[in-house]
């Protein structure tokens, strides 16, 4: 039987372009090889896209480009096509795809811009669809869904470009209104950057501008100190929670920043909570994934404050995949061993595919 023709698209031109390579790296390496065949494309830092034949330690160490023997390469937006237009020499060829992995991360990756693409195309792929994506990468926007839903998430407030020109007042009438600490971050913006906390009415302006510098919206939230949980939701019709992880400091103790993944702490599963609690929260990372209209997978990350008082910080539409990721040992410890759980997200993307187009 042939092997299903699995594409994994790496790269990107987003500040996370090392941590797509290291997820690429890392999924390439556990695709079942005796069911799929991998076809990797990679794009530069400045947007080209290149067919690359070589192995993943390239890509690891950021040489993949410099491989002689990649080729220029575009998905075609043809569903006749259904596949990858490779040029070389001025020929043009059709490397045909059953299925993609969109390992990109950030702008023009996990903000729908990709999965809008793939959908023209016709062909499937892994994850969220473009509205989903879109809609977890704009914090406003997840706020906004949440809000509508009675799912909890800090008291927050939106800036926009056009009210730099009365910054003071803005800040000032948003510190009356949700009080200090408060942490300012760009609305469109994947990990923490440009993410900064405010003490004061002096910091909250400065971090409003840092943020305006990766984004022309800027999502002001009360700032809440507590426990770091996560969880992994996978499925498209029925979706299942993973148990919750939390994050502590290497010390042992509870942080209160906001982080992208494990840097300076360890993941302990499960998170230490009586059965009941971990259940309610299990339920609400899937009441949220239904309501953001995510599929496939998603990361959904909360804080609890010392209440007890459970908020979702975030949503990941396309979670990082490399050694130390969060998203594959939480599934690990169902027991969805990576190859297993590769397997089954590029599986279910293809079976979703035939009720969608």
């Amino acid at each position: 039987m042939a092997r299903i023709k699995a594409a994994v698209i790496f790269g990107g031109v987003s500040g996370e372009h090392e941590l797509s390579l290291a997820s690429a790296a890392h999924v390439i390496d556990n695709i079942p090889a005796e069911k799929y065949e991998v076809i990797c494309i990679g794009i530069t830092r400045k947007g080209r896209w290149l067919f690359y034949p070589g192995g993943t330690e390239e890509i690891a160490d950021g040489t993949w480009e410099l491989n002689p023997d990649c080729t220029s390469a575009v998905i075609s937006p043809d569903p006749i096509h259904k596949g990858i237009l490779t040029i070389e020499n001025g020929e043009v060829s059709l490397k045909r795809i059953d299925v993609v992995f969109p390992l990109l991360h950030g702008k023009f990756g996990s903000d729908g811009s990709i999965q809008g693409l793939l959908d023209m195309a016709g062909i499937p792929y892994v994850g969220c669809g473009l509205l989903a994506s879109a809609s977890c990468m704009d914090k406003s926007h997840i706020h906004m869904i949440l809000d509508d839903y009675n799912i909890r998430t800090a008291e927050w407030r939106l800036i926009t470009q056009r009210e730099m020109n009365f910054l003071d007042k803005r800040c000032a009438e948003i510190a009356d209104e949700l009080g200090f600490p408060l942490k300012a971050k760009p609305a469109n913006s994947a990990s923490s950057l440009g993410c900064n906390r405010a003490d004061s009415l002096e910091e909250l302006e400065a971090a409003v501008k840092t943020a305006f510098s990766h984004d022309n919206k800027v999502v002001v939230e009360r700032f809440i100190e507590g426990r770091e949980l996560v969880t992994a939701v996978f499925g498209y019709d029925m979706p299942f929670s993973s148990y919750v992880g939390e994050i502590v400091s290497q010390n042992g103790q509870i942080r209160s920043k906001e982080t992208f993944a494990c840097d300076g702490g360890e993941l302990v599963i499960p998170a230490d909570m009586d059965f009941g609690e971990m259940e309610k929260i299990r339920q609400t990372a899937v009441d949220a994934y239904k309501a953001m209209g995510c599929k496939g997978m998603a990361r959904v990350d909360f804080f609890m404050d010392k209440d007890g008082l459970l908020y979702i910080n975030k949503i990941a539409a396309m979670p990082v995949f490399d050694k130390n990721a969060i998203y594959p040992r939480l599934m690990k410890h169902l027991g969805m061993e990576l190859p297993y759980l590769l397997d089954k997200l590029l599986e279910q993307a293809i079976e979703n595919s035939e009720r969608t187009y």
